[in-house]
């Protein structure tokens, strides 16, 4: 048979295909038919031509082709019997792109910032071929290549894809394909500084968290020590506090891999607390007094000292000092230093902190003395030092005055010199001495100043005893007198048994040290024979040494 059609065929539009053979045959078995079409969209109807003008059989098949049936064989076939004959047609369906797909590679793992990803644009079928692609992010356009190459891939880079080919007939565009980029970061709201008291959330996200495929878990970290870890991912402060400020970062984990988010900083601003102020007056001579208040508070507080009202120093625009004050401002903290004190100074000392959020102040009182006591050459001198402590500061007595001595509250000596002399001073003459000056409208009393004296240790004082009740035990005691404190050490022969400094521990089970000031305690359990001898308890500090010994009995 013959076939006669249009070279190509257009999807959606109706075709026409005709079969046909030259004769006729009416009484007998041959037959005509199309094979291969769709009954469902096809017509077919037959025509037989027998006259004078010409001789045919015809069968014309009326379809409507889709892209499916492009390169689909149909067959015109004429039988007789089981005898057949055919001829074949190839059907070239124009049609736009279909079958449109993305592919995506790598297809498996975690996709991470700075990787390499191409998206390919795979056509299931074209009919002309494809003439050009178009690329699409999130509707926007974002290229015109068959593959979209995405190097050194960013956060930014996360979303819906779909490619779009075309050919002269038109386009077919591809499902979206979601681009998962596995980037943790850290986000506060409602600002990473908020002011203590307010509601505060860290939100650790990666770029479409909502619609990620898999379960993610996240790890919080704050000043990189673990601090919590579930499917949450945020961190509320239903009401941040000042010590919940910090650097926060959290690890996002999958069942691919995990992904860290740089760290944020959380800052908490607060008023000033209550200032901490100290009044320290200066005993050797008492001429100096010094005022110091240190406050925290974020932002950094402005700070001011007044005396009775009066500003003496501020660590803010800087106020008139008189010859007499020296200031020192530091972060939060405020120094005022007033020398030749006397008791002008006297009175109440206020600190006021304040910044953007508000103010706080702490008072004291400050009693000066206008005695002062004075130590010479040193307060701290080693035995045997000439020592000379001065009254100072009486020059306003109309009259002489008289001068009382007190150590350690007790009174030592009266005279008219206001001074009082240790040609060698000795241990035992250590302590704390105030002078008293009396006339006879007015009297003044100094702060009372140390004196430390230096000096060897003393002779120690050794001492053994057995036990024997419940088990023998054996206790030896060494203390002495020295200061400053003097290290001492039990030797047995050439062994050192126990010491209060710088020996190792006591490696026999049955030895136990306890150690205090000055002295050295060492217990023997289950006493034998071999402990007996002679022991030598050295005390020795940065004046001299000395030493004692006891004979211990088993």
């Amino acid at each position: 048979p013959s076939v006669t059609s249009s070279e190509e065929q257009t999807e959606g539009q109706r075709s026409t295909l005709e079969c046909s053979t030259p004769y006729v045959c009416p009484g007998g078995d041959i037959a005509l038919r199309w094979e291969g079409y769709d009954p469902q969209v096809s017509k077919v109807s037959s025509h037989v031509q027998l006259d004078t003008s010409g001789v045919s059989h015809q069968v014309t098949l009326t379809s409507s082709f889709t892209w499916k049936d492009h390169s689909k064989k149909l067959l015109c076939v004429v039988s007789d019997g089981s005898k057949r004959a055919s001829t074949e047609v190839v059907l070239r369906v124009r049609h736009t792109p279909k079958d449109t797909q993305v592919s995506l590679s790598p297809s498996s793992g975690n996709i991470g910032v700075g990787d390499t990803v191409t998206l390919s644009c795979e056509v299931g079928s074209s009919h002309p071929p494809v003439s050009g692609y178009h690329w699409y992010k999130d509707g926007v356009a974002v290229g015109t290549e068959r593959v979209l190459a995405l190097r050194g891939v960013r956060r930014e880079d996360h979303g819906r894809y779909n490619c779009e080919a075309q050919n002269t007939l038109g386009t077919g565009m591809s499902p979206p394909v979601t681009l998962h980029v596995f980037s943790a970061e850290i986000s506060a709201s409602p600002a990473a500084e908020v002011r203590e008291g307010t509601a505060t959330t860290l939100s650790c996200d990666v770029p479409g968290r909502e619609g990620h495929p898999e379960k993610l878990t996240y790890t919080w970290y704050k000043n990189s020590a673990w601090f919590k870890e579930g499917p949450d991912h945020t961190l509320l402060f239903p009401a941040v506090a000042a010590g919940d400020a910090g650097y926060y970062s959290c690890q996002v984990t999958n069942s691919q891999g995990s992904d860290t988010a740089q760290a944020i900083s959380l800052s908490v601003t607060y008023p000033p607390r209550i200032p901490t102020l100290t009044l320290f007056q200066e005993t050797q001579g008492g001429r100096l007094v010094i005022v110091r208040c240190t406050v925290d508070s974020h932002p950094l507080a402005t700070l001011a000292i007044d005396h009775d009202g009066t500003v003496l120093a501020t660590s803010g625009a800087q106020v008139a000092l008189g010859q007499r004050l020296g200031v020192t401002a530091s972060r939060n903290s405020l120094r005022l230093e007033i020398r030749d004190a006397g008791p002008r100074d006297s009175g109440k000392y206020s600190c006021t902190a304040s910044n953007v959020h508000g103010n706080a102040s702490a008072t004291k009182v400050l009693v000066t003395h206008a005695v002062g006591l004075l130590i010479q050459p040193s307060a701290e001198v080693s035995e045997g030092t000439a020592v000379t402590l001065t009254c100072v500061g009486t020059g306003d007595m109309a009259e002489e005055p008289l001068y009382t001595w007190y150590r350690n509250g007790r009174r030592l000596q009266e005279s008219s010199l206001p001074t009082l002399e240790f040609p060698s001073v000795r241990g035992d003459d250590a302590g704390a001495f105030q002078c008293q000056v009396r006339s006879r409208n007015d009297s003044d009393t100094s702060e009372a100043v140390p004196l430390r004296v230096f000096y060897p240790p003393r002779q120690p004082v050794l001492s053994s005893f057995l036990q024997s009740q419940g088990g023998r035990l054996g206790i030896i005691q060494c203390s002495v007198e020295s200061d400053p404190e003097s290290n001492l050490t039990l030797r047995r022969g050439d062994d050192a048994i126990a010491c209060t400094q710088g020996c190792p521990q006591a490696t026999s089970p049955r030895v136990h040290v306890t150690r205090s000031y000055n002295s050295l305690k060492v217990e023997i359990r289950d006493v034998v024979v071999e402990d007996e001898g002679i022991y030598v308890c050295q005390a020795g500090n940065s004046q001299g040494s000395t030493s004692a010994t006891v004979d211990f009995k088993a």
